[in-house]
């Protein structure tokens, strides 16, 4: 048994302590206000809280990052400051360090897949800041500070993962017989990541041979069109798919009443062409493959049916 150290109890996190705890490891979960999770001690505090971290990781195996910005319109200021605080406490740790990040720093791919060896193009200040993260990573392994290992995962969807491009909007409205609530032109493919693939990803880059010192895309299942898999989720809810897709000036009209949204505007640009991310490297190196698409979609389904039908508190 050894000793994993994760930040964060959100969409990855919990499906990554979950899974660590069901392989017999000794979990710490760490995250702002504390609560409980089967099979880990959960402990609550401020990560970009040196002294803190390196007193949370001391005795680790493995740290995972898994935390976000508490406001997406303060993510560039926030966002660094979480992570550095948790290489501290890796680094003193001596400790391998796994790190989830986003696609943000690639850019427009220009109709290309994505795949690792892409330089990062910043096209906003939150992908700049991504890029700068990944730097700082980078070096410290390069130095030979810490071990890294990154995983780069797209827009998520899976059990509790309600706030995102494929979340609520779209299996709650299924379930309803709603509009679902999309960006961008839902006729381009696009990748999506199934959250439990997410976590079992991480989960092995915290353990396995020859995963330090590079980033890595995580699995993801055949990019179809965002309407496709629409299509598939209103039919497996027993529905006639409805869908509304919002665009640069739906996101601006929608922003005067909700501002958080027009944070998103900087990253229409995934959904208006395609955005088909390459997980060969991982899934080669690693002998793996992505949940197949109608299996992670029939689970997510029933977490939100199951969450539907439970009994209000």
């Amino acid at each position: 048994m050894s000793r994993h150290v994760v930040f964060g109890t959100g969409q990855i996190g919990r499906p990554l302590i979950e899974l660590l705890v069901s392989q017999g490891h000794e979990v710490t979960a760490v995250n702002r206000g504390g609560g409980a999770v089967p099979g880990a001690d959960v402990v609550a505090g401020d990560a970009t809280d040196a002294a803190f971290t390196t007193t949370i990781c001391k005795g680790s195996d493995a740290v995972y990052f898994c935390l976000n910005a508490t406001g997406y319109a303060r993510w560039a200021e926030e966002f660094p400051p979480l992570q550095q605080g948790v290489l501290v406490g890796a680094t003193r740790a001596q400790a391998r360090l796994v790190v989830l990040e986003n696609l943000y720093a690639y850019g427009a791919p220009g109709g290309r897949h994505l795949v690792e060896s892409m330089p990062a193009r910043p096209t906003s200040t939150k992908s700049a800041t991504r890029a700068a993260m990944t730097d700082r990573l980078l070096a410290a392994h390069r130095a030979g500070q810490v071990e890294v290992a990154i995983g780069r995962a797209s827009d998520y969807y899976g059990p509790g993962a309600t706030s995102s491009a494929l979340g609520e909007n779209v299996f709650g409205a299924a379930l309803t017989g709603k509009t679902a609530q999309v960006m961008g032109d839902p006729d381009q493919p696009h990748s999506y990541s199934y959250t439990a693939d997410v976590a079992a990803a991480l989960a092995t880059l915290g353990t396995a041979a020859g995963a330090t010192g590079r980033a890595w895309h995580l699995p993801v299942s055949d990019a179809l069109t965002t309407r496709a898999l629409v299509t598939k989720v209103y039919r497996l809810a027993g529905r006639k798919p409805r869908l509304l897709a919002a665009g640069p000036t739906a996101l601006r009209i929608v922003g005067l009443v909700k501002p958080e949204m027009r944070e998103y505007a900087h990253t229409l640009y995934q959904f208006t062409a395609p955005w088909v991310v390459d997980d060969t490297a991982f899934c080669t190196a690693f002998d793996t493959d992505a949940t197949p698409v109608d299996e992670a979609l029939s689970t997510t389904l029933a977490w939100y049916r199951d969450r539907a039908l439970a009994p209000a508190r």
